[in-house]
């Protein structure tokens, strides 16, 4: 890999998650600088974790059963 940049695998090894995780934070644009190169991605060595975007309130658990009383 290129000297100052890391792969998926190493970034997510560095944060502790899972690599597919980087790979959608890189696409999403949520990863600074981060270029891909054909499939691989290339993130800079000090690039900061972004923070989680996932929701863990429960606000979304059972919507559709919400929703469905709203309408009927």
């Amino acid at each position: 890999m290129l000297v100052g940049y890391l792969t998926v695998k190493e970034t997510a090894e560095k944060w502790n998650i899972n690599p597919r995780t980087v790979q959608t934070m890189c696409n999403d644009g949520r990863i600074p600088d981060a270029k891909k190169f054909g499939k691989a991605w290339a993130i800079p060595d000090d690039a900061e974790k972004p923070a989680d975007k996932r929701v863990v309130s429960g606000e979304y658990k059972d919507w559709r059963t919400k929703y469905k009383k709203m309408d009927t």
